[in-house]
Parts: structure tokens; sequence; C-alpha cells
């Protein structure tokens, strides 16, 4: 099994590098992520369409990681909430650890291969639901233990790596394989293979709450107004969308609380006024 994300950077002598230095092949090695993760668009849609099935037949999808992969899979689940409106439990990251491994690492959770299967099952997962496996390395013990209990389960599995040959591709049903190279510091794969996970999360998740109808145009209309940003941008959207003043647009939204309802509302009373 090769395994690159261990692998010796091409860069030594660092603490040699002033700042520029630093920041210039810090730069350079960036600019290779997207071009990685460019190479497995297919895979990635291919996740994407198995994920959209099951979340529009009332499935949910899960992330299981540990480390980076796992901060960055919860990351990406509590973002969805806010930005698209989505029940809290449809999209479900979990790490190694428990919430407390975001802050400190737990020591020896990610070499427990009964774990994340334990921690799912608390969540009552169903062959309706649907997994992806987060593992820079792909051989995570934690993760890899998961996902070959789903798939015994018949649930249906992903898998996000950044190293060729890995257990993972093999244990899971759509592989997603994006090989970074070695990282700047040698192994410390918070860098590209993090910013590889962290582009195909926004990816699966971006692509799935548009195809389930979560935008309209490119707006996120079903936004949650939770702070006075996200209530001045939802106040533009009907301004723009409207055409109507800052102080309408206010009242729409003190009345129904959505820029998607507020919309629909809007354009139904013109509908009606027109017949």
């Amino acid at each position: 099994m090769m395994n690159v994300t261990e692998s010796e950077s091409y860069y030594d002598h660092l603490e040699q590098m002033n700042t520029q230095e630093l920041l210039t092949k810090i730069n350079q090695e960036d600019h290779k992520v997207a071009a990685a993760v460019s190479k497995q668009l297919t895979n990635v849609a291919f996740f994407v369409e198995a994920a959209f099935e099951c979340l529009s037949s009332g499935g949910r999808l899960f992330y299981i990681g540990a480390g980076t992969s796992g901060r960055l899979g919860v990351l990406d689940a509590s973002e969805c909430p806010p930005t698209f409106g989505v029940d809290e439990d449809q999209v479900v990251g979990i790490i190694a650890g428990g919430d407390s491994a975001l802050r400190v690492a737990k020591e020896g959770a990610e070499d427990d291969i009964y774990l994340a299967w334990r921690e799912l099952l608390s969540y009552e997962i169903s062959e309706k639901d649907i997994v992806l496996g987060i593992s820079s390395s792909g051989r995570t013990p934690y993760v890899l233990g998961g996902i070959a209990a789903c798939k015994a389960a018949g649930i249906k599995t992903g898998v996000l790596v950044c190293n060729p040959e890995s257990p993972l591709l093999e244990a899971a049903d759509i592989a997603i394989e994006v090989v970074v190279g070695p990282e700047f510091i040698s192994g410390s794969t918070r860098m590209k293979a993090g910013t590889a996970q962290k582009m195909v999360l926004n990816m699966i998740s971006t692509c799935i709450m548009v195809k389930l109808g979560k935008v309209r145009g490119n707006k996120m209309v079903d936004m949650k107004l939770s702070n006075n940003k996200l209530r001045n941008r939802a106040k533009q959207m009907l301004i723009d969308e409207l055409n109507i003043t800052g102080e309408e647009a206010e009242g729409l939204l003190e009345i129904h609380g959505s820029v998607r309802i507020a919309l629909d509302h809007a354009k139904n009373k013109g509908a009606t006024k027109a017949t």
C-alpha cells in the first residue's frame, strides 16, 4: 500500500526559510489541491447522487472521521442547518472521541475499531441512511470499523481518502480518492489533505442541498435568520427580487420569518391581484 500522506516533504530545512519563503512554498503546494480534486469529480458525483436519493427518501447523511478529518465532517454538517434550513439530524458529523475531541485530541479514540459503529447505533442508523468515512490515510481503524459495520448492515457507504490503494477504498461502495501528494511538513495532513477534504465536503453538501431545492436561483432562501448579517442578507434578497423598499422587506420577514415563504406569499398575492 502506498502511503503518500506520510511521505517525505519536497522541502527541507524549513526552519532556515524566512516568512515569505515559507508562505510561497506552502502556497505552491496548495495550488495542487484543486487539480487533485478535479480528477475525482465523477466519484464525488456518484456519492452526491446516492446521498440525494437517501435524503429524498427520509434518510440521513452521516460523516465519520478522526482528528482533522472528523473535525471537517462535523464542521460541514453543522453548517447545513443555518445555511439551508434543514433539520439538525439530516446531516450528522461524528468525530472519534466525541465533541470534546473537536478541541482536544482524544488519545486512542481513532484506534477503536468498534467505536464508530456504536456511535452510529446511538442515532438508530438504518438502511435508509448513508455514511461517508473521512480519513486522509485511508486506514484509520475508527473509520474502517464503522464502514465495515455499515456495509454488513446493508447501509450505503462512501469514503473520502488521500492515499492510493488504501484499505478503505475496498471497504466502501463509493470511493473518493484525492491524492494531493506529500505535505509541506511531512505527515501534517491538516494541510493539503485537510484542504482537499474541505473542498469535497463543500461540494457534497452544497450539491445535495441544491438538488433538494434548498437554493433558489443562487440564493439561500431557506437560511435561518439567526443574526443581523443573515437578516440583512435576507432583506436584500427580498428588495432585489420583489423591487420593494427595505422597510417593506423587513415587514415581510417579521410576518413570515423566511425568505422563501415571504417570496412565495408576495408572488402569490401578485398573481391573485393580476387575475
